[in-house]
């Protein structure tokens, strides 16, 4: 394919991070929105991932809508399947599918089901929903990505609650052994899971410490400031012979006052008070 080809399969940056912050507030208005009408869903974990995907799929992915199979699109992987709404009000906003979509989430027949399904929605790369297997699945890809000499990067975003899975340690190990530098793990750091905080269900700690003694190249950063994000995604291009790993710190339910720290919003809708009430915060 010629540059100037490829380059028009590329979705472009967006320079202005406070437009990337206003569609951030757009994400998240559509997350309550798609899980109240649902009356069903995951809304805590969407919310916090919400800045995370924006500054990844709008200011740092190379992925184009109108040629969703292009060789060398960048990948990305959902792990923590259950944050499927941030990640469809993501798409939608990149022409994947049309934007009345939204409104069937969880419905029959549905091409927006409570995890994500490559079968059923476009844009979306590989079924996710099973905790601890979505890293797995990225170092194949990035695996692969190498093995045929493409240009591809592959992102995958964890929930923190997931890395207590052995099988995260065992998909660490694997690609730091093989060098895949090709490949970065996003953490949605929200220390929230659906019995509590992740302290006290089973401590994770020291993080940060855990993935580099696994011989990844670590960061932490806030998980709501997209510059420091962007930053963090740049940084990692320039790693060679192992991959990264991006922890971000983050608020659970993020952006609406009653859903913020709440274990209880892990996988609940709001009732039609707290969706008045969250539509008015984020400026609805």
């Amino acid at each position: 394919m010629l540059d100037d080809e490829k380059a028009d399969k590329e979705i472009t940056a967006i320079p202005d991070h406070r437009l990337l912050k206003e569609t951030a507030r757009q994400v998240r208005l559509d997350i309550v929105e798609m899980l109240f009408r649902a009356s069903s869903g995951h809304l805590g974990g969407s919310l916090s991932a919400a800045d995370i995907l924006v500054a990844l799929f709008f200011g740092e992915m190379r992925a184009h809508a109108g040629d969703p199979c292009w060789i060398d699109r960048d990948r990305f992987i959902l792990s923590k399947g259950h944050g499927a709404p941030a990640y469809y009000a993501v798409l939608v906003r990149l022409g994947y599918f049309p934007r009345e979509e939204l409104l069937t989430l969880r419905q029959f027949g549905s091409i927006l089901q409570g995890h994500p399904d490559s079968g059923c929605t476009p844009g979306v790369e590989i079924p996710t929903g099973s905790l601890g297997q979505g890293l797995s699945i990225a170092n194949g890809l990035a695996l692969a990505a190498r093995l045929n000499g493409h240009a591809s990067r592959i992102y995958a975003l964890l929930g923190d609650g997931e890395v207590q899975e052995g099988q995260i340690w065992e998909a660490a190990m694997t690609a730091a052994h093989y060098g895949l530098d090709n490949l970065v793990g996003i953490l949605d750091r929200n220390r929230l899971q659906i019995d509590g905080h992740t302290a006290e269900v089973m401590s994770i700690e020291p993080l940060a410490d855990k993935w580099k003694a696994f011989g990844w190249h670590t960061l932490e950063v806030d998980g709501h400031d997209i510059p420091q994000l962007l930053a963090a995604f740049t940084a990692c291009k320039e790693v060679k012979g192992r991959p990264s790993m991006i922890i971000a710190h983050t608020v659970k339910g993020k952006g609406v006052s009653i859903f913020e720290g709440q274990k209880k919003y892990h996988g609940t809708a709001p009732n039609p008070e707290e969706y008045q009430q969250a539509v008015k915060e984020l400026g609805g």
